[in-house]
């Protein structure tokens, strides 16, 4: 149960390497996915969990090596977090930019296409804050996927 069996730096390096790659792909997948998970995102992430864990572990189930791994990816992403907030450079890289969507009552639906955004979005926007779209000044879809309405 608490012997390791394969190397503590194995299980490291392993963490290591599916946390960036993991982190990678959920940020090439768009602000949306991360910002408002539905029940079809709630599901791929608990897959993902799954399909990753055999490879996190390399077939090591001992108590010590999960203790490793949780903590591996614990202080990497507080590692991320910290490095982030002291770079404005690497915070664009890691979190990306917040995107116009729309302006003057009008939307841009190019952009709409390109993150995914459905009109159902952009209404529960509006009707969050409060606005009609002739009042709309400004939409901006954030970085952490939510969509932010500026009024006239």
């Amino acid at each position: 149960m608490f012997s390791l069996q394969v190397a503590w730096w194995e299980l490291l390096a392993r963490a290591a390497l599916i946390y960036f790659a993991l982190f990678l792909m959920v940020r090439l997948s768009g602000k949306r996915t991360v910002g408002q998970f539905t029940p079809f995102d709630l599901l791929v992430v608990m897959l993902l969990s799954e399909a990753v864990s055999n490879g996190l572990s390399g077939g090591d189930d001992s108590v010590v090596g999960a203790w490793i791994l949780a903590a591996t990816l614990i202080l990497m992403n507080g590692l991320l977090g910290f490095i982030s907030s002291r770079s404005k450079r690497l915070e664009r890289l890691l979190d990306g930019a917040p995107v116009l969507i729309g302006r003057g009552g009008r939307w841009f639906p190019d952009v709409l296409r390109r993150h995914r955004l459905g009109e159902a979005d952009i209404q529960q926007a509006l009707r969050e804050a409060d606005c009609s779209l002739r009042d709309m000044k400004l939409a901006i879809l954030e970085t952490d996927g939510s969509i932010s309405i500026l009024k006239r």
